[in-house]
């Protein structure tokens, strides 16, 4: 009995003790499932005690604390519950071949080291660097199998930071924004991936050392500005991306021995403080815009410059004292890509744009920036140009204020600030000189100039007020305006109705006749210009066989001739051919190009309406359509496209939709685009046209169409099923267009096999292994290196574009960035029509008569800023008439 009454004392004390003591976790489980999911383990890996295994490491309490099977040749995967091993502290499972889903790693607050490089894993979780509180080094390079993936904010939490490795593992978006959070990193490794966008604020002081974010995919893009202030650099390749403007101060950037540019877009001068850096040894500059005086570096740096940059030479010789005063202009705009690539050499007077000298003294006398969309403010260095007599900076968004110094150009007649974003005083400019200033901030202060001038200007202005009014009643009846119709009856008697906009002297042709015809008019918004169909039947020969150009589903369209010999196309239709879906789309053409002005837009002049007669008059593109180039180069006797020129044809077309979706005052869907609505001109630069079908872009809503309209092959999937429309389904069509350009095939071709009839269905076969993509190139372009690396990103671009869901689609913003770099390395020989300077005749009679009265003897002087502001972008057409179109958008 007395040993029963043991037994039991002894079972109760065993029974409270592990009923009320702390559990302690197996890692078993976890290890057991490691070995069987891991092939090739170790040998030893087979015996139960997991904390005897090749490569463990376990505490006191056979918890598991490091993981360490580097170049063990192993494969298989890694278990989903890895992360239950709460103690670990290391894993390292680099140079294998382990595959499948990377698990999460959340909350494993004791681990200090991951690496996970040379693998073959296929994806991460989101989150999987959450809550490594205690996380030192990261290395997951050289996995490019992963799906794309974005870097997490979550990787905030490391605050331990020291080492992050990620190069080659398919990440994209932008850098993340947490920077910040990490005092101790040192060495950041991004390269290989396709991240976009600018470098993050939260780099600035930071103590990296070492940074790694070169060859993205698509390019990371902006100004490298924050390296400035990264003290602690030793080592930084940020070549082939796309970052822009001039190289910033290094000079407190002691340490950088290493720092590779090559392949960007940078612009300006190479600073003092670039090549005085103590500890540099090597730097690359190759294939940047650079210009000014060679760099002069210190002996044994290794220096690569490359032949794409523009240096004054001959090597050691200055830059002359008219182009160091530009080029300190220059700096003032932040160094724009299209001043660097056009001025090349050592003399502004051989084929600068924006600039005009003087023949014989070669001196600069005319620089006009006028609408080129430059930021910065206007540089005292202009005063260098003591030649100067027409400075135009009008229309771009300066800031700041009028450099006082401008004062002492003795030549200087006409000084053009208006539409700008200028504040602070107005100099007292000498007597003779043009001011032209309105349309800046209303902050600006007038000073004495107000009070001395003010009694003179208001004089002077009534004089010229009437002394234009004269002249411009005389001009008209010179040249025989119609008169702008009063009401619906008096258009009715006036019989034509339509716009123009003085296209190469149309304008004042179209204005010179009337017409006795009887019509029917359709009153469209701001109308007010006739167009006779008497001038319309002379152009074109009476509508002859002989002047067609083509048939579409509701027309005819021929060429027709003005006596300037300005060349025009008329699109005629019948009425009662088109039917109400036709007349629709003629008034929505009308609609739509009434409001915009684009250079890659078709521009239409004007339109009649005589009977059951519909004429739309649009600006002539000699070299057709883009489909014919493409598809029938025999019958229309076209030469093939080069790589070069197709390129540009799509960054023309993505500015031009960009322009309908995001930059006109209202936005537009095309919904129709495709290469035969792509028209060229001359020089193979390309415009949208037929607006027929375009609709308002609807504010971040679907707007849900009953008629399906646009061409199969171009359909966005989304359209196509539900009606939904969105700008994305012209993202889509665009992609279809950019596979076309790459392969020369079309987007539904029935004489292929069936299961590679459909164009975007056999290109995304193609891309699942870019190593086929020579393939599927149209063959007559036979590219080299760099123009096969040009193709695979536009490529790229087109995968994009065409994603099934729209979501997924850039913006044609991001196209036209894409693109850019790629044309402006070709440098494409055509200039923009709007970089010229003198007559403009795209002027309108009151804004001609402004023009003549600054270049004549008149002394006016305009001292006003005043309330209104007009921003102007460069692509876009100028000079719309007044009263005319006034809800046009002419920005």
């Amino acid at each position: 009995m007395p040993f029963f009454l043991f037994f039991l004392i002894i079972y109760f004390f065993f029974f409270f003790f592990f009923l009320f003591s702390p559990i302690v976790a197996d890692d078993g489980a976890v290890m057991k499932k490691l070995a069987t999911s891991l092939y090739s383990t170790p040998s030893d890996w087979k015996s139960n005690d997991f904390c005897s295994w090749t490569g463990i490491r376990c505490d006191k309490s056979k918890r598991v604390t490091s993981i360490s099977l580097a170049s063990k040749s192993l494969s298989g995967t890694l278990p989903s519950n890895l992360n239950e091993l709460s103690q670990l502290q290391t894993l390292s499972l680099q140079n294998n071949q382990i595959s499948g889903a990377l698990p999460t790693l959340a909350n494993l607050t004791n681990l200090e080291e991951v690496y996970l490089d040379n693998n073959n894993f296929t994806s991460i979780p989101q989150t999987f660097f959450t809550g490594l509180t205690s996380l030192q080094n990261m290395s997951l390079s050289q996995n490019g199998n992963l799906e794309p993936w974005n870097i997490p904010t979550d990787l905030a939490d490391s605050s331990s930071l020291v080492l992050f490795y990620a190069s080659k593992v398919n990440a994209v978006g932008s850098l993340p924004d947490v920077f910040g959070s990490f005092p101790n990193l040192q060495s950041l490794r991004l390269s290989y991936n396709n991240f976009t966008g600018p470098l993050p604020k939260t780099l600035s002081g930071s103590g990296i050392q070492n940074l790694w974010i070169n060859n993205q995919l698509l390019g990371l893009s902006g100004t490298i500005d924050v390296l400035g202030t990264m003290t602690q650099l030793t080592q930084a390749w940020l070549h082939e991306n796309a970052f822009t403007g001039p190289i910033p101060d290094l000079s407190n950037c002691t340490s950088l021995f290493d720092l590779e540019l090559r392949g960007n877009q940078f612009t300006g001068i190479i600073p003092s403080s670039l090549t005085s850096l103590p500890q540099l040894v090597n730097i690359s500059l190759d294939n940047n815009k650079f210009q000014g005086p060679f760099p002069a570096f210190g002996n044994g740096v290794k220096v690569s410059l490359g032949t794409t940059n523009n240096f004054c030479k001959p090597k050691s010789s200055p830059c002359s004292p008219q182009v160091t005063a530009l080029l300190a202009v220059a700096k003032d705009i932040g160094y724009p890509m299209n001043l660097a690539t056009s001025w090349i050499g050592n003399d502004p007077c051989q084929g600068w744009t924006f600039i005009t000298c003087d023949a014989q003294q070669k001196n600069v006398m005319v620089v006009n920036f006028a609408k080129q969309k430059f930021t910065g403010s206007i540089s005292p260095a202009f005063a260098n140009l003591t030649s100067l007599k027409n400075l135009l900076l009008n229309d771009n968004n300066l800031s700041g204020s009028i450099p006082v110094v401008l004062t002492n150009l003795t030549q200087l007649r006409v000084l053009d600030v208006s539409n700008n974003n200028l504040s602070g005083p107005v100099p007292v400019f000498p007597h003779g000189v043009m001011l032209k200033l309105a349309g800046n901030n209303s902050s600006i202060a007038h000073g004495l100039v107000a009070g001395i001038v003010a009694g003179a200007v208001i004089l002077m202005a009534v004089v010229i007020f009437v002394i234009c009014r004269c002249y411009a009643k005389k001009h008209k009846q010179k040249i025989g305006l119609v008169p702008l119709p009063q009401n619906d009856k008096e258009m009715g008697k006036n019989g034509v109705m339509g716009i123009a906009n003085g296209h190469g002297g149309f304008g004042n042709e179209l204005h010179s006749q009337s017409s006795d015809d009887t019509n029917e008019v359709q009153v469209f918004d701001g109308g007010n210009v006739a167009i006779s169909i008497l001038v319309l039947r002379e152009v074109t020969n009476n509508f002859s066989e002989e002047n067609i150009l083509g048939k579409g589903g509701f027309g005819v369209v021929y060429k027709g001739v003005l006596h300037d010999g300005t060349q025009i196309a008329v699109k005629r239709m019948e009425s009662a051919a088109m039917g109400t879906k036709g007349m629709k789309e003629f008034q929505a053409e009308i609609a739509v190009l009434t409001k915009v002005r684009h250079r890659h837009l078709v521009a239409l002049l004007g339109f009649c309406i005589n009977g059951h007669e519909r004429l739309l008059v649009y600006e002539y593109m000699p070299q057709g359509n883009l489909g014919q180039h493409l598809f029938n180069l025999n019958e229309n006797g076209y030469s093939p496209l080069t790589w070069k020129q197709r390129v540009t044809i799509a960054l023309d077309v993505a500015r031009g939709v960009e322009y309908l979706h995001s930059l006109a005052r209202q936005s537009f869907i095309h919904r129709d685009l495709k290469p035969s609505n792509v028209l060229l001109g001359d020089d193979l630069r390309a415009k949208v046209a037929d607006f027929g079908l375009v609709k308002n872009a609807p504010d971040g809503k679907y707007s849900v169409e009953t008629r399906l309209a646009g061409t199969f092959g171009y359909l966005a999937p989304e359209y196509a099923a539900t009606g939904r429309v969105t700008t994305k389904v012209d993202v889509y069509a665009y992609g279809v267009v950019l596979m076309e350009l790459i392969t020369g095939r079309k987007a539904l071709d029935e004489t292929m096999p069936e299961d590679s009839s459909h164009l975007v269905t056999w290109f995304r076969r193609v891309m699942i292994n870019k190593d086929n993509i020579g393939k599927a190139i149209d063959p007559v372009l036979n590219p080299d290196d760099e123009t096969f690396g040009s193709i695979c990103k536009v490529a790229e671009l087109a995968g994009y574009c065409t994603a099934r869901e729209p979501s997924q689609r850039p913006d044609m913003g991001h196209a036209v960035n894409t693109l850019a770099p790629l044309v402006e390395q070709w440098k494409p020989s055509s200039h923009d029509e709007e970089e010229g300077y003198g007559i403009d005749l795209h002027l309108s009679l009151p804004q001609a008569l402004e023009r003549w009265r600054s270049e004549g003897t008149t002394d006016t002087v305009n001292y006003s800023f005043n309330n209104s502001s007009s921003t102007s972008r460069g692509d876009t057409q100028s000079s719309i008439p007044p009263n005319t179109f006034n809800s046009m958008d002419c920005r």
